[in-house]
């Protein structure tokens, strides 16, 4: 499994060996496994555990979703949407007195108990927010989320035509920076100084395909996505060689 370790960094390791638990045992018992919700890079690992060459064949709930649920599944089976257990929640509050943003819903189903991967996109259109759950929490949530921040809520499951449909915009740009370090790569992404991203990175504030990164010497590599609190999301697109005076060229695409 070493040609498919080379692709991942060190830390990815773990989640690999998962995937590949998760294909033995659906080839062993011949029977499908249904994943929690998946962020974008966590998709990417396990397409390339799974492959598309062998008895054992993987499918992603619906493709406008950025969180998807992964399902294994042997030949003989065909799946289809109602496999993936997906429900979606219609929120409900006081629009005129009230804005819910992102982090307001996410701490406060946080504080439910529930794990992160047990729902997925929070989508937005106007007035309205939606939530994508899986469906094995949704009556859970239904139930117990009743205030959101300071605002009380009530939640509506909806049929899952009825979704928010995401609308993203990229702008693309390219760039020269030093080293592929973090800091100085989020630097010349966000037009901040080095000194500020460093203290941003240090603190918390930075993801790197979605998980955490606190270390300013981190390697990006092409691909990767990055986001700053407070300053959007964006992704390496590519990194396209060096420059005469032996800085790298990169190619990047930011959230509008």
């Amino acid at each position: 499994m070493n040609h498919v370790y080379q692709h991942f960094r060190q830390e990815e390791r773990h989640f690999i060996d998962q995937v590949m638990e998760w294909r033995e045992n659906v080839s062993l018992q011949y029977s499908p496994k249904l994943t929690d919700f998946l962020d974008p890079r966590e998709q990417d690992m396990v397409r390339a555990v799974i492959g598309t060459n062998g008895d054992v064949n993987v499918l992603f709930s619906s493709d406008d979703m950025e969180r998807k649920r992964a399902l294994l599944y042997p030949d003989y089976f065909t799946p289809s949407f109602e496999d993936f257990h997906v429900s979606l929640i219609e929120v409900h509050y006081p629009v005129k007195y009230t804005s819910l943003e992102h982090r307001h819903i996410l701490g406060s189903l946080m504080s439910l108990g529930l794990k992160r991967s047990k729902f997925g996109d929070l989508l937005f259109f106007e007035d309205r927010i939606q939530l994508v759950t899986a469906k094995e929490v949704e009556d859970f949530i239904v139930m117990n989320l009743n205030e959101i921040g300071r605002s009380k809520v009530s939640l509506q499951p909806l049929d899952w035509k009825q979704r928010i449909r995401h609308s993203e915009a990229i702008q693309e740009s390219s760039a020269t920076v030093s080293s592929l370090r973090l800091d100085a790569v989020a630097a010349a992404i966000y037009n901040i100084s080095r000194q500020k991203i460093g203290i941003l990175i240090q603190n918390g504030n930075v993801k790197v395909n979605w998980k955490v990164v606190e270390q300013t010497s981190f390697e990006c590599r092409e691909g990767d996505t990055l986001s700053v609190r407070g300053f959007g999301r964006s992704k390496l697109l590519s990194v396209d060689g060096r420059t005469k005076k032996d800085k790298w060229k990169i190619t990047i695409g930011k959230q509008k």
